[in-house]
């Protein structure tokens, strides 16, 4: 049973070396259209192999018969995230074009709605693809708060941690870990997110105006963020008091005859 659960996940697993594989070659595109220097290479190989490392490790444990076409969508944007992660890195130090900058994230940003209608179409939604587009989602807001903290300040890296920080602060109180309800609401500020990150670092607009844009972000995250935690923090004292035992009456001594 084993061998057969091992011949199984092969193909799967060759899946992720093909995405690998998939985002060197990005990266020599980018080398060479871009001028890439070495902290470009060097960000987007790590980036490629922890990626390659991390969903390998993912799909052992939970061995699917299948990728899924939407976790093949998914790959694809997480690619382009890791050229995207080569630019930012490289621009500490360069300036690449902005353009190829700006085309890599609007795409990335489009085909993050593609993953969960392909998922939903053919029936293939799975927790482990949704993990993993989330996980890609809250990595490319977090690079494009880094590109744009590089002109308007490091408080716009709150933008990109705060995600993280829920995370780590999860690991302290453990009722944060409960499932929230669904939310149209919360759906369309993680959207927006990157979207108006985006518009703040192409630098098409004024600094005001971009600092602006970048403001409206963060506040639309914090509004989010503090409405969950409040959810989470109801329902974990309501669950609390509900546990609780009622109280015993006390017992009284029968009356002196």
């Amino acid at each position: 049973m084993a061998l057969n659960n091992s011949y199984v996940a092969s193909p799967v697993q060759q899946e992720t070396a093909v995405g690998a594989a998939a985002q060197v070659l990005l990266l020599v595109l980018l080398g060479t259209a871009a001028g890439m220097g070495p902290a470009g290479w060097l960000t987007g190989l790590v980036f490629a192999f922890a990626t390659w490392a991390v969903l390998s490790r993912a799909l052992h444990r939970t061995r699917p018969r299948s990728f899924g076409p939407a976790n093949r969508v998914t790959l694809g944007r997480a690619v382009l995230v890791g050229g995207v992660t080569a630019l930012v890195a490289d621009s500490f130090w360069s300036t690449p074009p902005v353009s190829l900058f700006v085309g890599m994230t609007a795409v990335a940003l489009v085909l993050d709605g593609v993953d969960g209608k392909v998922a939903r179409r053919t029936g293939t939604s799975t927790q482990l693809g949704a993990r993993f587009d989330m996980e890609v989602d809250a990595f490319l807001i977090l690079v494009l708060s880094v590109y744009v903290a590089m002109e308007l300040g490091p408080w716009v890296l709150l933008i990109g941690l705060m995600r993280y920080v829920f995370v780590a602060a999860a690991r302290v109180w453990p009722w944060l870990t409960a499932p929230l309800p669904p939310s149209t609401a919360r759906k369309t500020v993680a959207a927006l997110q990157g979207v108006l990150l985006l518009v703040a670092g192409a630098g098409l607009l004024p600094r005001a105006v971009n600092a602006g844009v970048a403001l409206v972000a963060l506040g639309l995250l914090v509004w989010s963020f503090g409405r969950d935690v409040r959810w989470l923090w109801r329902t974990s004292r309501a669950a609390g008091a509900a546990a609780e035992p009622a109280p015993v009456p006390p017992v009284l001594e029968p009356a002196a005859r």
